[in-house]
């Protein structure tokens, strides 16, 4: 569990962060995202927050997370923890491979590598509504209600149209 104490202090700290890469545009999305006036613009903005996170510069690195994404979605579980722990052995700043692996723990229910996986994600990218969303998952399973409202009321603050994030924050808080 001190894995899971070291997650929530991450949540807790991100205003104190800065993500690793500095992409204006994303930065600008964010911004964009966080005063949206309608779910459907919110969705839209999410959408291009995802395109940027996903691409990488590297055609091989972009190529290995898309077909780690396709050997998920095939449930070929093991050729996808291969792929995605290959590129993040050569790249370690790659945050969605990061977050895509997480994913792939979570599918297998691998709780302790699937928070590990969250917390170099949210170390890298702060503002991870995705990663954010995970862990809450994971605590609402482990019966740490507490914490889950915490971690999805960090990810309201940066997406405030999550429909999972604002129906648990919105039936768990006093």
């Amino acid at each position: 569990m001190t894995l899971y104490a070291d997650t929530l202090g991450l949540i807790a700290a991100r205003h104190q962060r800065k993500p690793a890469s500095t992409m204006p545009a994303l930065d600008a999305l964010f911004q964009r995202l966080s005063a949206c006036p309608s779910a459907s613009h919110a969705f839209a903005i999410e959408d291009r927050i995802w395109h940027l996170w996903m691409y990488h510069p590297h055609r091989i690195a972009n190529d290995a997370l898309d077909r780690s994404a396709d050997d998920i979605a095939a449930r070929r579980y093991d050729v996808a923890e291969t792929r995605l722990t290959r590129l993040l052995r050569c790249l370690p700043t790659y945050v969605e491979a990061w977050h895509k692996r997480a994913t792939l723990y979570y599918l297998l229910g691998h709780d302790e590598q699937c928070v590990r996986d969250l917390n170099c994600t949210l170390t890298r990218e702060p503002r991870h509504f995705g990663a954010l969303c995970s862990f809450a998952e994971i605590l609402l399973g482990a019966g740490e209600d507490e914490g889950a409202c915490f971690a999805f009321s960090a990810a309201l603050a940066v997406h405030p149209y999550l429909p999972r994030a604002r129906a648990v924050v919105r039936n768990k808080l006093p």
